[in-house]
């Protein structure tokens, strides 16, 4: 899913594999992979996992292995946040849940529009990076 959405694909999941026709699967992915193993019901399946197991988990496992391993400076970073407005009807349900543990939806909501778009509604990201390279090392999705 990485390699498709850093081509800022964006197509259904159904047509997920139709990305990976006339690439070096193998290559990239290893020998043996076919282009059909990369179903809509394997993504679905993948995604669900990685939304358990918790995606700031994984995410700052990979960030510390990167620093470590690059020796990445991280004594000064920067911080930016963006947000990101929505089109169409959402289907979201406030969760009065105290339990930080449990993965949570993103919360969208109306509020001031810095894209000028009172009108929609809108959910943030905020990021630290460093400023050696503008590798992220911390993400906030909500």
């Amino acid at each position: 899913m990485l390699l498709n959405g850093l081509g800022l694909v964006s197509s259904p999941l159904y047509l997920f594999s139709k990305f990976f026709d006339g690439k070096a699967i193998e290559h990239l992915i290893g020998k043996g992979v076919k282009t059909e193993y990369f179903n809509d019901d394997k993504l679905g399946r993948v995604l669900d996992q990685l939304y358990h197991r918790g995606l700031n988990q994984i995410f700052m496992s990979v960030v510390l292995e990167a620093v470590k391993s690059y020796q990445l400076e991280i004594s000064t970073v920067h911080l930016d946040s963006t947000s990101f407005h929505v089109h169409g009807d959402d289907h979201t349900y406030e969760d009065e849940s105290t339990e930080d543990i449990e993965p949570k939806t993103i919360k969208i909501t109306s509020g001031y529009s810095r894209d000028k778009r009172p009108d929609l509604k809108q959910f943030m990201m905020d990021l630290i990076c460093t400023n050696d390279g503008d590798v992220p090392l911390w993400m906030r999705i909500g």
